[in-house]
C-alpha cells in the first residue's frame, strides 16, 4: 500500500484514505471521545499529557504518536509528536513517555508535549501504528517526522478533545 505524507495538521498523517488503513482503538481514563480536555492537560494546568490506552498495533513494528488541534481556518499546531514507541506498548502514562520512545519538534520547535491553550479548538490524540521503527534522531524537525510516520502508516485511531474545561 502506497502511503503519501500529509503534513497539514496531520489530520490524515497516514494519507491516502482513512478506509485504506487498519483501526486502532484509543481512549483515555481522563475523558471520552468528544469530551472537553480536562484543563489540568492544557496550559491551564501542570499535569502534562494524559494518559492513553491503545489497541489494535498488533504487527507493527514501533507506533508514534501525534497530538495536535484542528483549528477551523488556522493551520493547525502540532503539540507533541513520540516516535519509536515499543510496539509491544499499549498505554502511556501521564506526563510520561514511554522507555526508548524518541520525541520530534512540535509546531513552535520545542521537544515535547507543548499544551494547548485555545478552549474552543479541538485537540486529536493520534496512534499510529508503523511497519518499521523510524531513523529519526531525538528532536528531529516536524516537517520530517511527520512525513516519516506517514510514510509507514499502517494503522490509525484518534481520541478527540472538543475543547477544554
Amino acid at each position: 500500500m502506497a502511503l503519501t505524507a500529509s503534513t497539514s495538521g496531520c489530520g490524515i498523517v497516514g494519507g491516502g484514505s482513512p478506509a485504506d488503513l487498519d483501526v486502532i482503538s484509543v481512549s483515555s481514563p481522563q475523558f471520552r471521545d468528544g469530551d472537553p480536555l480536562p484543563s489540568g492537560y492544557s496550559c491551564k494546568g501542570d499535569l502534562g499529557n494524559p494518559p492513553l490506552r491503545w489497541s489494535g498495533t498488533s504487527g507493527a513494528k514501533s507506533v508514534a504518536l501525534v497530538v495536535d488541534d484542528n483549528a477551523d481556518g488556522q493551520k493547525a499546531m502540532v503539540h507533541w509528536v513520540v516516535f519509536n514507541i515499543d510496539p509491544n506498548t499499549t498505554e502511556l502514562a501521564e506526563n510520561g513517555t514511554p522507555r526508548g520512545a524518541r520525541q520530534g519538534q512540535t509546531t513552535n520547535g520545542k521537544v515535547g508535549y507543548v499544551p494547548p491553550c485555545q478552549p474552543d479548538d479541538s485537540y486529536r490524540f493520534t496512534v499510529y501504528a508503523l511497519n518499521k521503527e523510524l531513523d529519526l534522531p531525538q528532536g528531529a524537525p516536524l516537517s520530517e517526522s511527520l512525513a516519516t510516520i506517514a510514510s509507514h502508516t499502517i494503522a490509525r485511531g484518534r481520541l478527540t478533545a472538543a475543547d477544554i474545561e
